[in-house]
């Protein structure tokens, strides 16, 4: 049985849908005003994850990720570059989408965005003020009531009274009650604005999501998905509009990501130090940060710097070792090696569902694949044929594709490769020679260029690592 947490009880339960075999699954996007970051990666890989296990599971999972296209951050930023704002959040939303396909980030079922749902986001809006949740103010912005809502803060654990006093709150006569929030804003002068019962203007944040939601989904959804720093004040409000407009509960799990770090503090554009996702692949391969989100529990904070991208890149190289074929010479395990071989790969099999099953454990999943990558190894050392090392490289095959690794080599041109070839053929002579300091620079400057020197009794190989 599937267990996952759930922010909103604070417990792990038992996964339930609300359809049989279906996954209704909703997952807060970027705000698409600038290059997306190591951070969006993160959270994107994290669901990716959590979509390929439940699609692996036999769930057929309908997965909405919106683009948040009308916003003050996209506003404040097409006026620096003189641009127009749609125009400039639909150039950020093809350069994310190919961040994600370059992340190998299996595309969500629909992609809604705020601009293309503005009639149901205002009929969303005047619902609400019908049923006395929200109303509009003097100055063309229109509020929701949040002591209407009985259960407000019931997600964050936030009290009103306590968010009242623990928060610094701006001041803003046309609120009935501090805490109330933005559902339209009355356009400013030169601001890009859709027509409304309320005058001109454009929608708050937070009702954006519920509308999409609400669009592609319907008034219920089994999860939704997003960082932790969503939980107040976004997922909150989402939750407080969706359930006084439906009369229905919302989500039946909330499940939120850490937040990335840079050397032990958060990234963000206010430090300087934030990492576009092209940045980084162009200098590591998307494996590696898809390997380092792996490693964590996906609900924890995730360090990132050069000392933990080296060592997932090194555990990503332990699991390529293990797709190495047999040496020519092999002569074959003996039938109680095989059977070895054949037991540890059924028990990984089976400890990495459980792992999985136990709210996505990715860290003790990867555990059991490397026990399995130490005995095909070992296999192999012990004479196994490429025919009795398949079934468990297989294995470890499809267990690392439902994790989203491709675990490709690199690759080299036709030229290189050969340059190669004739560096190995000088250090073998180099070798029979016994100029020992000399076989090690070549095997080190080659190391230096990325490549791996394999000596055995039988022969020298290389590989791209």
């Amino acid at each position: 049985m599937l267990r996952l947490y759930n922010t909103l009880t604070r417990k792990k339960e038992d996964f339930q849908t609300l359809e049989p075999d279906v996954v209704k699954l909703y997952v807060c996007g970027v705000t698409v005003y600038n290059d997306a970051h190591v951070g969006h990666a993160m959270s994107a890989l994290v669901f990716d994850v959590i979509r390929r296990y439940l699609e692996y599971r036999g769930y057929n999972v309908r997965h909405v990720m919106n683009y948040t296209d009308v916003d003050d951050k996209i506003i404040n930023r097409a006026k620096q570059l003189g641009e127009e704002p749609l125009k400039l959040s639909q150039r950020y939303i093809e350069d994310y989408n190919n961040d994600l396909r370059n992340l190998n980030v299996l595309p969500a079922t629909s992609n809604p965005q705020v601009s293309k749902t503005m009639p149901l986001i205002i009929q969303f809006i005047s619902d609400l003020i019908e049923k006395g949740y929200a109303y509009a103010a003097r100055n063309g912005d229109v509020y929701f009531r949040v002591t209407k809502d009985e259960d407000y803060g019931k997600l964050s654990g936030r009290k009103i009274e306590d968010m009242q006093a623990g928060a610094r709150i701006e001041v803003d006569e046309a609120k009935e009650h501090p805490m109330d929030f933005a559902l339209w804003k009355a356009a400013k002068p030169g601001e890009i604005f859709w027509e409304s019962p309320w005058g001109k203007g454009r929608p708050g944040w937070h009702i954006e999501c519920s509308a999409m939601n609400l669009a592609e989904l319907g008034e219920q959804i089994d999860i939704h998905g997003g960082g932790n720093d969503l939980i107040f004040p976004h997922h909150e409000n989402e939750i407080a509009q969706t359930e006084s407009y439906t009369g229905k509960p919302f989500a039946r799990y909330w499940i939120h990501n850490g937040m990335l770090q840079l050397g032990g503090e958060k990234m963000s554009k206010s430090l300087g130090n934030i990492v576009s996702i092209k940045d980084f692949l162009s200098q590591r391969d998307a494996d590696v940060m898809r390997m380092l989100v792996l490693s964590g529990n996906y609900r924890a904070p995730l360090i990132f710097n050069e000392e933990t991208q080296d060592a997932a890149e090194k555990s990503l190289e332990r699991l390529k070792s293990a797709f190495r074929p047999a040496p020519a010479s092999a002569q074959g395990l003996s039938p109680e090696a095989a059977s070895a071989l054949s037991t540890q790969t059924e028990a990984t099999h089976q400890s990495f569902t459980n792992a999985m099953d136990d709210d996505f454990n990715t860290p003790l999943a990867m555990a059991g694949l490397h026990e399995l990558v130490k005995s095909i190894n070992s296999a192999r050392d012990n004479g196994a044929t490429d025919e009795q090392l398949k079934p468990a490289q297989q294995t470890l095959r499809e267990l690392t594709g439902v994790l989203g690794l491709r675990l490709q080599e690199k690759q080299g041109s036709g030229d290189s490769d050969r340059f190669i070839d004739l560096l190995i053929e000088v250090r073998n002579e180099v070798r029979k020679q016994k100029l020992w300091a000399m076989s090690d620079l070549i095997r080190n400057k080659l190391k230096e260029l990325g490549v791996v020197i394999e000596d055995s009794k039988e022969a020298t190989k290389w590989r791209w690592g």
